[in-house]
Formats: structure tokens, sequence, C-alpha cells
């Protein structure tokens, strides 16, 4: 059950739209010839390379369309352009716990892959099992990138973010071919610079800037010559001289006015092909549409999108554009970025606007300030008072694109009025839509850790894809299910789930290794072992089998097979692993070395049963009685998660030990 496909329907068009360019469009993909060669020497050459530059000017379409075409196959094993926005129709809660980051990077770089098979698994890992070497077998260099990389910095965890940093450098450490691109918007570069784990890396970067007038003329041009139509003499240098760039009023600098716009070059030419004749095979100048006319229809068309997928009226949001983009002279000017709203107007949807290519943020004052993608466009907002908005029908597949793109960015509520009305827009034939609309709102829910919620949607889902005879998609659910259950204390009804989701797949090692850990809850050490093995014999390094079977061991005082088990994974992001490998250095009675291994692994789990009675039996093994104790005591509270049965006979018999 993967995300819903969203195939550019303008594939064959010479020119996209607002939509970037992509790998298939590089034979249509002009003007930065120079551009894309550079990026991609820098890139080849350096450990980290930065490209940034404003929104819209281009930089998915050249990373896209122009950079990795440029690279060949032979000369280094360039993977697919990386991105990690973490909405998804996959029900969450069927994963284990990981960095969500790392998770959604993985899966963009290896799109056929299930994240079943990359849950758990660390950046590094994923690289050392895609290397690749030259025909002669030696190495080859292997090329990462990470498009839209601002999404980590936008996000209010910096610990998760500062996480998978610390993560991607160590994969750059261990595999020194490796070389990461990251792209990302001007207004973020200072905060990508300063986050800890970077500070003392140095970047190679590449600004981007917009295109200059050959490169736009190039743009115009050359696209069409694919086509069987050609501009008259002159019609192509129209096109563009409409567009030059003129100074921002209030951003406290000036554009370059032989400077062009990329998106919005797009935006002209696209109106213009989708206008044209077929009967048309030489284009004139009364063929191009007027300039005013196309990027009122632009603003119009963004304004009545971002109002739909944030349940607000279009002419609210023209109104508060016209107050705080122009001066009472019809002049362009700056607003100042809030913390939660900007100019009375919720962040959320600026950021809509910003990525719809209406407003674009620039830094200064040390602080973000929001402009007009470009004041050309100043004119249509102020003629737009009374248009008629373009009417967006009730379309189930747009509204559940819309759910998952705000769940992306971590706006739960307004994921949950997405995904409910894309259930309210289905038709008697849109039952796998209502299906992945129910998925979607239990990972709302599961987001918000509210387990029974999560749980009612996802057994809604369920019911919906056995009625479509769709197996695996009813598989991944039943064990999320089954996760959540044992999460909430259920074990035999979590036992049971997750066994039915074995029986729908066999081979899923994340589905077995849910399995195991519910049957060693449920108090049978033995057959969840079993499990296990029978996980690790088939998929000798799958991480959370690894982690889940070295936990188990550790617990049951097998300090050797449970160390060997931890310390082929990464455990950082898992501290009920460095408190696993802990109890098993101290059962090995290096208990200095255990002590410095579980660090500030009990304040992070502060309640979760497990982590805390393996610090007792620490502190027990090291001589502390009363530590071991009170800590003892405070795993019988615990709640999240809460201890098993089976352990809290011990937890029970050390909380005594006074």
């Amino acid at each position: 059950m993967g995300s819903p496909s969203f195939p550019p329907a303008d594939i064959d068009a010479p020119y996209p739209g607002t939509r970037p360019f992509i790998e298939d469009d590089h034979f249509r993909f002009f003007g930065r010839a120079d551009a894309a060669g550079e990026v991609a020497r820098l890139w080849h050459r350096n450990r980290i390379t930065v490209l940034y530059g404003d929104s819209g000017v281009g930089k998915t379409s050249l990373l896209r369309a122009g950079v990795v075409p440029a690279i060949a196959p032979t000369a280094a094993n360039v993977l697919p352009v990386g991105r990690v926005s973490r909405g998804s129709v996959f029900p969450t809660a069927a994963l284990p716990e990981q960095n969500p980051y790392t998770l959604a990077l993985l899966s963009s770089w290896a799109p056929s892959e299930s994240p079943t098979r990359l849950s758990g698994m660390s950046i590094g890992a994923f690289l050392r099992r895609h290397e690749r070497t030259d025909r002669y077998g030696a190495p080859l260099p292997t090329l990462v990138a990470i498009d839209q990389a601002e999404r980590l910095l936008q996000d209010t965890d910096p610990g998760r973010r500062d996480q998978f940093f610390g993560e991607l450098l160590e994969a750059l450490d261990r595999r020194p071919g490796t070389h990461v691109l990251l792209a990302v918007r001007e207004d973020h570069l200072d905060a990508l610079r300063s986050v800890t784990s970077l500070a003392s890396e140095a970047f190679a970067q590449f600004a981007l800037p917009p295109l200059d007038q050959r490169g736009a003329l190039e743009a115009v041009e050359q696209p069409m010559e694919k086509t069987d139509h050609s501009f008259a003499p002159g019609v192509a240098a129209q096109i563009v001289a409409g567009l030059r760039g003129t100074g921002a009023i209030g951003s406290g600098e000036d554009d370059d006015p032989d400077t062009f716009e990329p998106v919005l070059l797009q935006v002209v030419c696209r109106r213009l092909w989708d206008e044209l004749s077929p009967d048309v095979r030489t284009i004139s100048k009364g063929s191009v549409p007027g300039l005013d006319e196309t990027l009122s229809a632009f603003c119009s068309e963004v304004l009545a999108t971002v109002a739909a997928d944030h349940d607000r009226r279009p002419a609210d949001l023209l109104a508060w554009l016209r107050k705080a983009f122009l001066t009472p002279l019809g002049e362009s000017t700056a607003v100042r970025e809030g913390r939660t709203h900007t100019g009375g107007m919720a962040n959320s949807v600026v950021h809509a606007m910003e990525d719809q290519h209406l407003i674009k943020a620039r830094w200064r004052d040390a602080s973000r300030w929001y402009e007009l993608q470009r004041p050309q466009l100043g004119t249509p907002i102020a003629r737009l008072e009374g248009a008629r908005w373009p009417a967006r029908p009730p379309d189930a597949v747009a509204q559940l694109r819309a759910a998952d793109a705000a769940l992306d960015q971590g706006d739960t509520e307004l994921a949950r009025w997405h995904a409910k009305e894309a259930i309210h827009a289905c038709g008697p034939g849109d039952m796998r839509v209502r299906a992945e609309a129910e998925s979607v709102l239990g990972n709302v829910a599961h987001e918000e850790r509210d387990l029974k919620g999560a749980t009612d949607h996802y057994r809604a889902a369920t019911s919906l894809f056995e009625a479509l005879q769709d197996t695996p998609a009813v598989g991944r659910l039943l064990a999320a299910v089954g996760r959540l259950q044992l999460a909430q204390g259920h074990r035999a009804d979590a036992v049971g789930k997750l066994e039915a989701a074995v029986g729908r797949m066999p081979n899923d090692p994340t589905v077995q290794t849910g399995l195991g850990e519910a049957l060693w809850d449920a108090g049978q050490p033995k057959a969840a072992l079993a499990v296990l093995d029978g996980v690790l014999r088939r998929d000798g390094d799958t991480p959370d089998a690894l982690r889940a079977r070295g936990e188990i061991l550790a617990d049951m005082g097998d300090a050797e097979s449970a160390l060997r088990d931890l310390d082929r994974i990464d455990r950082r992001t898992r501290p009920s692993a460095r408190a696993a490998r802990a109890l098993a250095l101290a059962t090995l009675a290096r208990v200095d070395a255990a002590r410095q291994e579980l660090d500030d692994t009990v304040i992070k789990a502060a309640d979760s049963g497990p982590v805390l009675l393996r610090a007792a039996r620490i502190q027990r093994l090291s001589g502390d009685l009363p530590a071991a104790a009170e800590l003892a005591s405070r795993a019988l509270d615990a709640e999240n998660p809460p201890l098993p049965p089976h352990q809290r006979v011990e937890a029970t018999r050390i909380s005594q030990q006074m």
C-alpha cells in the first residue's frame, strides 16, 4: 500500500508550468548548461556540496533535469534524488521507532522498496548495500542528494534534526567515497550552517541565480524545437522582455533587471502552449497571451488552491496579499515573518503561498522577510478584486494528496480535515482512496499519540483493503494494529494480530520482528527468539531484528550474545537498545562501561518500564541497592511502554531490596 501515484499530466508538454522539471524532461531543459556542469563537478569532488537559491529559481529542476543526467553512469553511482518529506498513507505504526527523516530519505533513494524493508536501517547501512563498482571492480564514488533540505530546518524538534545530520555525517565518515549534495532555499542557508553537527564542516557552495537573458531565451525557444512548432523572429525575445526583473521596493536590495524568474517564465510559456492551436506552426507575436492576463490567472489559481487546501476563502487571502505586499501607490513592499503569523496570516498558509511561488523569502536584519515572487505580480494582484475564482470540484484524490502534504508539514489538524474531506468526496468506485484516507487518519492519530484512535482508523482501513483483496496492505495494517495493541498492554490480542499479519506477509522481516517482540512481552521468550532467529537467518543484517533479539538476550542474561547483536546496529535512536547494551556490559562486570553507555538514556526514556528495569539491574550489579530499588519502583509505574507481566516480578523484588 504505497502512496497514491500522481504522475504529471503534462509530461509531453515542452513547458511543465509550475511543477519542476524531472529526469524525463532533461531533453527539454535548457538555459542552465553551465550551472549544471559546475554543480556536477562540485558534487563529484566534495564531501558536502550546498546548492542554494531563492524559491522558484529552479533548484529542483537543475538537479533532476540538468545535473543528474549530466553524470555518466560509468563515472559515479548516482542514487535517485532524495527527499525528507514525512507524509505517507503507509501505516506508520507498523514500523519500529525511527527518526522519520531517515526513513523518508531512504524511501526516496529506493522508491521501489517497501518501507518495512527500510525501517530501522541507518543511512550508513543503506549506502553500504547500494555501493557499485566499475567494470574493473574498483568502487565508484556514490553521489547522493537531498532536495528541499530546508524541511529539516523547519522542524520544531532540533534534537530530531541534529540526530539526522549526525547520522548522515557518520555515514560519510565511514564511506569516504560518498558525496552528498544539499539543495536548500537561500533564506535557510544560515540555519543550515548553525546546525550543531555541521558547524565544523566545510561546504562547497553554489548559488543558483535567476536566468540571465541568454538562458531565458534558450529556455523559451529550444523546448519548442522538439515539437512541430517554432517561433517567428523576435517572439521569444518578446516573451522574455515582459518578465525582466525590476527592483523590489522594501526588500533592501534590487533585483538585477536582466534576470528572469524561471517559474514565471514557465507559467507564461505553458499558457502559450495550452492555448496554441494545433494548426499553427509558426508562433507570431499575436499568438502570445497577454502578460497581465497570464499572471492574473496564475495568481488566482494559486490563491484558489491554497484557500481550498487550508479551508480559507480566496478573497481573504487576496486581501491579505494586497495589505501585506502593496503600498497605497501599488508598489511592492515586504513583510517580516512572525513566530506563528505573518502580517496576521497563519504561517502555514504563508508557507503554502511560498511553495506555490506567489511569494518568496529573503533573510535580512536577522529575520525572514517575504516579498512577491516578482514585482510584476503586484499589478495582477491589485486588479484581482472581485475575481471569479477557479472552482475546484470535490476530488477525493486531491484531498488525500493535500492530507499527505499537511502531515508532512506536521499540521495534524489540517491533515485530519483533508483526509475526512477525501472520504466525503469518495464515490462508489473510490474504495481504495477511502481506505488510504482511513490509513492517513490512523497516522494522524498515531502522530498525536492517540493509540485508540489510530487503532480504530487502521481497523477501518483493514476492512476496506480486505474487500479490495489487497493482501500486503491488509498485512501491514494488521501489523500496525498489533504493535498498537502491544503498546497498550493488550498482549494476547497483539500476538494474534501479528500472527495474522505474518500469515499475509510471511517474508516481511519487520512484521515478523513485531511478532517476536509481542511474544516476548507475552512471556514466551523461546518462541520470540525462534521467530527472530528465523528473520536473521533469512535477512542476516535486519537492524530491528538484531535490536529486538539483542534486547531480549540482555534481559535473559546472555550478555555476550546480546553484545554481538547490539554492536551491529545504530543504537543512538533507541534508548531501549542502549540500556540493553549497558545491562549486557554490567553482566560481564564492565560496570564503568555500562554506566558510560547508559548516560542520559534513563532521562530520555523516563517512562519506559523496560529501560528503567535495565537501569535498576545495572545499579544492583554495581552494588547500589537504594538506587536500584528507586529505579525499579519507577519501572513498575512506567506506562510508555509498561513492563510486561513476567518482568514485573523481578522489578517488584528489586524495589523491595532497600
